[in-house]
């Protein structure tokens, strides 16, 4: 089993920055690809960032690429996700999750299915 704990959300104004934290207890995240999603009240949980096992490959949703980057520091057991310039549409719950799917294409984990633990989800708000 793997536990994700979630921190380092918050309350911003537009077009500062947050980096949020994926913390992993349980087992080592080095063999799952690790993914960030986010849920925005009344909305579906949608897809923000993928990373590979060895941080080789990454992957966005259109509309945080070169906004947000999602990294990992596996001695750390900790996923990452910087976000700079962040929008009123940025306000969500954010998710980490891990996929064991490691060796798909990156491209393809944008599906919460593919992933097999989850986060409690941090609060991102972005005022205007």
């Amino acid at each position: 089993q793997v536990q994700l704990v979630e921190s380092g959300g918050g309350l911003v104004q537009a077009g500062d920055s947050l980096r949020l934290s994926c913390a992993a207890s349980g087992r080592s995240l080095s063999t799952y690809a690790m993914g960030w999603f986010r849920q925005a009240p009344g909305k579906e949980r949608e897809f923000v960032a993928v990373i590979s096992l060895s941080s080789g490959s990454t992957y966005y949703t259109d509309s945080v690429k070169g906004r947000f980057t999602i990294s990992r520091d596996n001695a750390r057991n900790t996923v990452y996700l910087q976000m700079n310039s962040l929008k009123p549409e940025d306000t969500a719950v954010y998710y980490c999750a891990a996929s064991n799917v490691w060796a798909a294409p990156v491209a393809t984990l944008t599906e919460g299915y593919r992933y097999n633990y989850w986060g409690q989800g941090t609060q991102v708000t972005v005022a205007s």
